[in-house]
This record gives C-alpha cells, structure tokens and sequence, in this order.
C-alpha cells in the first residue's frame, strides 16, 4: 500500500507543468535561397503628367542686307562703299556709318553685292576681310549698263571686319544708282558658328 502511494506521489509530480521560461536569442540568419521564377506582367500603368518646358534652344545668327540709293565716284584714295539703306540688320552686326560688318560670332559666312555700273566708266571694287582683297567685281567701259554680282563664302574669326572697296581714281571708276531704285545692295549671313 505505501508502494503505490509513493508513486502514485512521484507520477502527480511529474505530471506537473513548471512556469514558462524566457524568450531565448534570435538565431543566426539563414542562408539566402535561390531567386524565385519571374512573376507574370502586370497590368501597364496610367499615363503621368507632361514635364515642365526645357530651355529654349540657343541659337547664334547674324544677317544684314542693305542698300545704296546715291552714285559713287572714285577719289584719290581707296574708299569704303556706304549704305543709306537698311532693309535686315539683326541684331545690328551692320555699321552703318564705316560701310563695315563686324563679325560677333565666328563662323562660316556667306556675302554678296549687286553694283550697276556706270556708261564709259570702269566699275572696280573688293569685297574685303579686313584689309585684305577676297573677292573684285569689275567690268570694263562700255556704252551700256549693266547688272554685276559677286559673291563669296568667308571663315571669320570675332572682330573681323567685312566690307567694299571703291578702287582708287588712278583707275576711274564709278557705280550707278538714283534716288528712285536701288541699284546697290550689300548682303551677309551667319551658316555655321564655329563649334566650341
């Protein structure tokens, strides 16, 4: 009887269930596992706002074209070809008062002149870089007028200087116009900036 007592005794004890214990360290971090297969496509998503206006492209230009409406004489000395006329100047590269253009932006350039010449007299001038001849419209005496044209393609650098050259009177010489038409025009343009 005091057998079973005492196991009855020792089964209850055993039986009993003890007070819970603390939350034990987080483990070590397992290795990373292979990537998984790529999901299907989703479904394309909503069109977003416009973005806001970029910068205005700059662009470099030059042009002027100008006209003379008064004859033109040689004298002793060599003498720049003056216009009265402005029909481009932008932006103002033209002057005026010296006949010259002066050059802003270096580049290619294109320029031409249109002279009437002037019965029994000789037309003679340059189209000039600085003071240097590029370029000569000419045609000898004659009983008739005529139409004469030239034209020429220049590499300037800033602060060039393009203009026309009446020979001097060694070689008479004269152009033709009056105060109703223009019968001499002076025209220039940027094509290509010079590349920084």
């Amino acid at each position: 009887m005091l057998m079973w007592r005492e196991r009855l005794v020792r089964v209850h004890v055993e039986c009993d269930k003890g007070d819970r214990g603390e939350r034990g360290t987080h483990g070590k971090p397992g290795t990373v596992g292979s990537p998984g297969p790529q999901g299907a496509e989703g479904t394309r998503g909503a069109k977003g706002q416009a973005g806001a206006p970029g910068d205005a492209c700059k662009t470099q230009h030059s042009a002027f074209s100008v006209g003379r409406r008064k004859s033109l004489h040689s004298v002793d000395n060599y003498q720049a070809l003056i216009f009265d006329t402005i029909f481009v100047n932008s932006p103002e590269h033209f002057d005026m008062f010296t006949g010259k253009y002066h050059c802003h932006t270096p580049g290619i350039y294109f320029f031409n002149v249109n002279i009437h010449t002037w019965n029994f007299k000789e037309t003679y001038l340059h189209i000039m870089q600085n003071e240097s001849e590029k370029a000569i419209v000419y045609a000898q005496p004659s009983d008739r007028s005529i139409m004469q044209s030239q034209s020429v393609m220049l590499s300037l650098q800033e602060g060039d200087e393009v203009w026309i050259r009446l020979y001097k009177r060694e070689r008479e010489n004269a152009i033709y116009s009056d105060d109703v038409d223009i019968y001499i025009t002076f025209n220039g343009y940027l094509i290509k900036p010079e590349m920084k």
